[in-house]
């Protein structure tokens, strides 16, 4: 007799799918049972992502910035599985930390306006798309925030604020979309991944895997002194999405970051 999945039935759609940590939510969340509709940009990344995953998961290419393209990829799913049960907004981008001082002031205008845009609009413009879905179902909004939603040093000044942006964006939706709507965001901390930069500020053709001893930093800085994978991280999403473990549950962020309390200052 085959054991359910903690999301059977539940059907999804995860932006920011084809690598990094929406890749896991994605392939986790098709483990569990769900079926996912894969919302990117990079069409290649897509199309590997559902040759790997098979049928559970359909792809849609698009920009979580333009409202018509979240729509499309919440429309899809309701003509694919008839339903949508969960909303993941995890697509972003890094500042890569660059502070105040480093930055000019064009890069300061032209990086907030890209970043703020998928950070806080993406996630906002992903909400309204999936609204109405979401209502009928009764079901789930995940936002991926960061350790930087909580902390300092998770970034520069532009990351930091969107991620604290998109705390005070998940508390206002769940006073605004309750009962019908739960709505809670994850804090992962740092992993190796293809995460980007804006190119504005000329941030975007180096991924955080390759510009950081990423691995290295996150033994040093977590409590748990542990080597990270996106895999890692994926467990409250998972909760989250499951609407029997987490009926109650709104308007929070959940820690995983795995940092225990506050960075200590650089010079310490």
């Amino acid at each position: 007799m085959t054991t359910p999945g903690r999301l059977d039935g539940v059907c999804a759609v995860v932006t920011g799918a084809g690598s990094g940590l929406g890749r896991a939510i994605t392939e986790r969340f098709t483990a569990e049972g769900a079926h996912v509709l894969a919302f990117d940009r990079s069409e290649d990344k897509l199309i590997a992502l559902t040759e790997d995953l098979g049928d559970r998961v359909r792809a849609v290419t698009g920009d979580v910035t333009r409202y018509e393209d979240n729509v499309r990829a919440c429309e899809a799913a309701l003509d694919w599985r008839g339903r949508l049960d969960t909303f993941v907004g995890n697509a972003g981008l890094w500042d890569f930390g660059r502070s105040l001082a480093e930055s000019d002031p064009e890069d300061l205008t032209a990086g907030f306006d890209e970043l703020f845009a998928v950070n806080v609009k993406g996630l906002l413009l992903g909400a309204k798309a999936a609204f109405p879905a979401l209502r009928t179902s009764r079901g789930s909004l995940i936002c991926t925030l960061s350790n930087a939603a909580l902390y300092p040093r998770g970034g520069g000044p532009l990351y930091v604020a969107s991620k604290h942006a998109g705390v005070g964006l998940v508390r206002q939706l769940a006073y605004e979309l309750t009962p019908e709507i739960r709505v809670n965001a994850v804090a992962p901390g740092g992993m190796a991944t293809d995460l980007r930069g804006p190119s504005a500020m000329g941030l975007a053709a180096t991924s955080i895997e390759n510009a950081y001893p990423v691995k290295d930093l996150m033994r040093t800085v977590t409590a748990l002194r542990i080597d990270v994978e996106p895999e890692d991280y994926v467990g409250a999403y998972v909760l989250l999405a499951a609407r029997r473990e987490s009926a109650t549950v709104t308007g929070t962020v959940i820690d995983v970051s795995g940092l225990g309390t506050p960075p200590r200052p650089a010079e310490a």
